[in-house]
């Protein structure tokens, strides 16, 4: 028997450790090759770490709860799979030493799913590929949809969340779980089935993604709030990604003095030429364009202008970025918000911004950003006007110095000036609030900030599209 070593993989540059939610398997549980065997999370980005072989979990080095860095040995499991060759000094590094006990073979690992492209080939070599036309489907998910009677035509409709849009285990699980309830509710018409439901958020796009309606979240959309028949209060465990984020939104305003500036923009001609634009766009770039890479394109600018903005407080320094990062508050299908970074931003044209947002929206709601691409931002866009408000005081997302709110846009009355006279006449219309640290930005330079913004989207030109 040899023994396979499973280590917390890299995540990023900027990431070094992350902390153990759950342990999903118990000392002696058998293992399949792509099982998920712990939970992990780093900052807002939750994932877990899949097992690369069959085996037995003989050991944890870790407890929940536990911190851990990138490279340490999660778990040991016995398999019987083929060993692969590992440097004697690396090896030496990792085992513990025993008194005169011979020494299993070992498998080295640096696993799973997050970022580890390399490991793909070992994968492939170990576990021989499966598939039905042109897709991959690992013995797991294989030996699941046979266990269950799930036919290869409805595997080539089941959307993949996994690296390269791969069928993971819980996307099949999740197939089958919609699949018993359609049967359960439907038993007349149940010799067949749909592909996995899927639902439309719509624009604007920060989070307008495509997700997948689980029976559970189908309830909870029916009855949001459901009160005992008794009338009691509930309790309600807050989960640990509501915990982060409301202790990131205490410290924001603990540490930043916030203050707002409002700004009335009318986006009529903006308006106006996205929708000339956006059939031609999606067309000749196969993307989406949505609002949000053209209120990126305009904080870009306005950032430009006051570099001030751009930057973070440390002490009683100020570290103005030489990079603009910009970061898109999208939110999530469980109510949360992740905030993805579009890194250099300003070194993007038009169709590159509409590409980065279309992407990082996408997988933020898929559960797949990679953790490096929710760190890093120097500025943050929120569009409170997806949910129909009109405008917000957003907090901060520290360490940067502010975030800008978009409200909804709405037709509106204005008064046009014009040589012969003026006039009224129904213009689109929205809200920027703007909120900004006040330790280092007075109301002057947050006024005129947001007020660039404004400019530049109401005096949008084909200029700014490159």
């Amino acid at each position: 028997m040899a023994q396979f070593f499973l280590k917390l993989p890299k995540m990023g540059e900027s990431v070094a450790e992350a902390t153990l939610i759950k342990w999903l398997k118990e000392i002696g549980d058998t293992i399949e090759m792509d099982e998920s065997v712990v939970e992990i999370a780093t900052d807002k980005v939750d994932s877990d770490v899949p097992s690369e072989v069959e085996g037995t979990l003989i050991e944890k080095r870790f407890e929940e709860d536990a911190v851990i860095q990138v490279g340490d040995i999660i778990a040991v499991i016995e398999t019987t799979a083929p060993v692969v060759d590992v440097p004697a000094a690396e090896i030496q590094t990792q085992v513990p030493e025993t008194n005169n006990v011979e020494q299993s073979p070992i498998i080295e690992t640096v696993a799973p799913k997050l970022l580890v492209d390399e490991m793909e080939t070992l994968r492939e070599q170990v576990a021989p590929k499966v598939s039905y036309g042109d897709r991959f489907y690992s013995p797991l998910v294989r030996n699941i949809a046979k266990k269950e009677g799930v036919s290869s035509d409805e595997l080539q409709h089941i959307e993949g969340t996994g690296k390269d849009n791969r069928v993971t285990k819980s996307d099949i699980l999740h197939y089958i779980e919609l699949r018993k309830q359609q049967e359960i509710n439907n038993p007349v018409s149940s010799v067949s089935f749909e592909p996995v439901a899927t639902t439309n958020i719509s624009e604007p796009e920060t989070q307008s993604t495509t997700t997948r309606t689980t029976p559970e979240t189908e309830k909870q959309e029916d009855h949001p709030v459901a009160p005992s028949s008794e009338g009691k209060d509930q309790i309600i465990e807050m989960s640990r990604m509501g915990k982060m984020i409301s202790e990131h939104m205490v410290q924001s305003l603990r540490t930043s003095a916030h203050v707002q500036s409002f700004v009335e923009v009318d986006v009529t001609d903006l308006w106006d030429w996205r929708e000339k634009e956006k059939a031609r766009f999606a067309q000749r770039e196969n993307e989406k364009l949505t609002f949000t890479p053209l209120f990126i394109k305009a904080v870009i600018n306005a950032l430009k202008d006051f570099p001030i903005l751009n930057s973070a407080v440390d002490g009683d320094q100020i570290i103005q970025k030489g990079a603009i990062n910009i970061g898109m508050a999208t939110a999530l299908p469980d109510g949360h918000l992740i905030v993805p970074v579009i890194k250099n931003a300003d070194h993007l044209n038009l169709i590159g911004l509409a590409k980065a947002v279309n992407d990082l929206a996408g997988r933020a709601r898929q559960n797949t950003l990679k953790p490096d691409e929710v760190q890093g931002g120097t500025y943050t866009v929120t569009n409170v006007g997806n949910f129909g408000s009109i405008m917000g005081t957003p907090i901060i997302n520290q360490p940067q110095v502010g975030i800008l709110a978009i409200g909804a846009i709405r037709k509106m009355p204005a008064v046009i000036e014009t040589p012969q006279g003026d006039f009224i006449a129904i213009r689109k219309k929205l809200i920027l609030s703007h909120s900004y640290d006040h330790r280092i930005i007075n109301g002057a330079t947050g006024g005129q900030f947001v007020k660039n913004v404004a400019d530049y989207l109401e005096n949008w030109n084909e200029t700014m599209v490159y």
